[in-house]
């Protein structure tokens, strides 16, 4: 019994002296057996957690739209000529400026975004990135650069046509402005302050919105997704990621985004760089007319209509001589009231109705002279490339 007792004291003596030398040397083994063990002690006073979900779950939000139009928004420094004089702005509240001014005899740097349309290497940006550039540098968002080719431009629209030669390029897919409406949720992508690709998300303000000033052709979508400088020229996309714009401007008084910008819809895009790159312009119809908006106030004054009914029409103000109205009898006071078979009743009708017809071709326009109902057969002329203002206006 006695040695039986002596075994049992030496066993506690060695277990009792390995627990120390663990607890000396390797704590954190009693302290993984304690975690382990915490749990069955405590079950009856833990929260349930709800399970981790699995990584296939698709989110909320615009992440695959966003991954799908991304890799094909370019950002673009355009270098440009030292101006000889103060080089005109664009307008302060409407568009961005050129770039902040730089000191005499410096080239300008302008900052904007394009979006490549096709694999081959077609880009879209607006023409107030790169107007009056010499040299054109396109950077993808995967870190390639090239050198860009200036297609063409149509200033009217602000859309310019840029080619570039790398391989693999990724192309967005082109959506359908026309089947947007307010509300519905867009994305704007480009490179805001050249502080790299942004994207933004906000809806369709508005639709058709024109008369503003900023272009001659103007059929805006605006929306409050956050637009900058340097965003000009970038993507406006759909929830699926399709192209439904190009972001060109802003209603701004400070520079930054207050919430109403404005992107050319794609349709136009689309239309303009097919002409440019078939014919390397936009060739659009025109008759020589300087026109005003009727007002009852001038109908009245100019004793038009039956005075039954308010006259709905476009006021001639001025012909240019020589240019297919005035050969054709069309004289200033007349209201011109119908091109083809449209009805117009707004200058901008009237000029979106003869810069879509086809030049050479003829046209019949409806026109009020007086009291009387008339009809002119026109031969549609060239509209006249604007005039770019020179530096030293």
């Amino acid at each position: 019994m006695k040695r039986l007792w002596l075994i049992f004291a030496q066993a506690v003596t060695v277990m009792l002296a390995a627990l120390f030398v663990v607890a000396t040397l390797k704590p954190q083994w009693l302290q993984q057996s304690r975690w382990h063990e915490a749990p069955v002690a405590a079950t009856a006073h833990q929260i349930a957690l709800p399970p981790t979900p699995p990584a296939s779950v698709v989110r909320a939000g615009y992440a695959q739209a966003a991954r799908a139009a991304a890799p094909a928004v370019v950002s673009i420094t355009a270098s440009k000529a030292p101006p000889r004089s103060a080089a005109r702005a664009r307008d302060p509240i409407f568009g961005f400026p050129f770039g902040p001014r730089q000191p005499r005899g410096n080239p300008q740097l302008g900052l904007g975004s394009g979006v490549i349309i096709s694999a081959d290497g077609v880009l879209l940006t607006n023409n107030h990135v790169v107007e009056g550039a010499s040299d054109i540098e396109v950077q993808l968002s995967d870190g390639r650069q090239a050198q860009a080719k200036l297609v063409g431009t149509d200033p009217e629209t602000d859309i310019a046509v840029l080619k570039i030669a790398l391989p693999d390029l990724p192309a967005i897919r082109l959506g359908d402005a026309a089947n947007l409406q307010v509300g519905d949720v867009v994305l704007a992508i480009g490179n805001p302050f050249n502080v790299g690709q942004t994207v933004t998300s906000g809806i369709v303000s508005a639709l058709g919105r024109n008369q503003l000033g900023i272009n001659t052709f103007e059929n805006f979508i605006q929306t409050d997704a956050a637009i900058n400088p340097g965003n000009s020229g970038g993507a406006l996309v759909d929830a699926d990621g399709r192209l439904v714009g190009i972001n060109t401007a802003i209603f701004s008084r400070s520079g930054g985004s207050l919430g109403i910008g404005f992107a050319i819809p794609v349709d136009v895009a689309r239309q303009v760089a097919t002409a440019i790159l078939k014919d390397g312009a936009v060739a659009r119809g025109w008759i020589g007319v300087q026109t005003r908006e009727l007002t009852p106030e001038l109908a009245e004054a100019l004793r038009l209509g039956d005075g039954k009914s308010q006259l709905r029409g476009v006021l001639i103000g001025g012909v240019v001589n020589d240019a297919p109205a005035a050969k054709a009898g069309i004289k200033p006071g007349d209201v011109l009231t119908r091109i083809g078979e449209h009805t117009v009743a707004t200058p901008a009708e009237l000029l979106a109705s003869v810069a879509a017809l086809k030049p050479k071709s003829q046209v019949e326009v409806g026109v009020q002279r007086g009291g009387k109902a008339m009809s002119f057969l026109l031969a549609v002329g060239q509209r006249p490339r604007p005039q770019r203002l020179s530096e030293d206006e």
